[in-house]
């Protein structure tokens, strides 16, 4: 199947201002584009391209005093499988993890660890290892956490949603994340697009969405707490410890958001790009 994804996000600048922005697609997925992921900008100014420390791609721009628009549209093939299920895949013991997983046990901005250890602990500590324990976390958030758009804060921890008990998507893996972590399981934050493919329409508006990965038997695997079933057509954008590192955009200096759009539709394969 195929997918057509992108975006429009405009910034208001009082000021020139400086942005580091996390917009494209993960370079794991850039195989599978069959037009181009391109940065858009309005008015057309100069960007820097990088790879931060965890492989996502990165642009710097220096937004001039005024309206910065950015955009992009683009069709990218997708397998049309539900995210994998495997029941069996086990939980390593600490020190037989791949050393480049443990960074993903430590807490960070947003994942408290050392407020949730006994929590996690009385909660999940007589679950199976493995698949069934990070099941048993995520069925914990999300009969936990309500969701709801007005809920959001960029500011919201994981102890924090956990407490006030309702949030975005973001907020559901951070205290999925949380809780794996305490429980010995490498855990990463994801975030990229997810469009209602294989599933009823939402009337709301498109989002971005966040979801998380955890490390086990050999690979990593894709888990949602928001949604708690598996879904088809994930496009991965960026991963890291947690919001922190995937921020869509970073500013080093003031400005308000003046417009955001996200769109994410299976096209229909008549009209598929060859």
């Amino acid at each position: 199947m195929q997918i057509r994804a992108g975006y429009e996000i405009a910034y208001q600048c009082p000021q020139p201002t400086p942005m580091i922005l996390m917009l494209s697609v993960h370079p794991s997925r850039a195989g599978d584009l069959v037009t181009t992921d391109g940065l858009n900008l309005v008015p057309p100014i100069a960007a820097n391209v990088y790879r931060d420390s965890f492989g996502n791609v990165c642009h710097v721009v220096h937004a001039p005093a005024g309206v910065l628009t950015m955009s992009t549209d683009f069709v990218i093939n997708d397998s049309g499988k539900p995210d994998a299920v495997a029941p069996r895949a086990v939980q390593h013991p600490l020190e037989q993890l791949p050393v480049d997983t443990l960074f993903y046990l430590l807490g960070s901005r947003y994942c408290e660890t050392d407020r949730f250890i006994q929590l996690a602990w009385a909660k999940f500590g007589t679950v199976p290892k493995g698949w069934p324990l990070v099941q048993a976390i995520c069925d914990y958030v999300h009969g936990h956490i309500e969701f709801g758009y007005a809920h959001a804060s960029p500011t919201k921890s994981a102890w924090q949603a956990h407490e006030e008990a309702r949030g975005v998507c973001r907020d559901f893996a951070h205290l999925a994340i949380t809780l794996c972590r305490c429980m010995n399981i490498p855990a990463r934050y994801c975030t990229g697009y997810l469009g209602d493919i294989g599933v009823p329409p939402d009337e709301t508006a498109m989002d971005f969405s966040a979801w998380f990965e955890v490390y086990l038997g050999d690979r990593w695997y894709t888990f949602d707490a928001r949604h708690n079933v598996p879904r088809i057509g994930r496009i991965l954008m960026a991963r890291g410890r947690d919001a922190t590192d995937v921020a869509i955009s970073t500013s080093f200096g003031l400005n308000t958001l003046a417009g955001f759009k996200v769109h994410t539709d299976e096209v229909p394969e008549i009209a598929a790009v060859r």
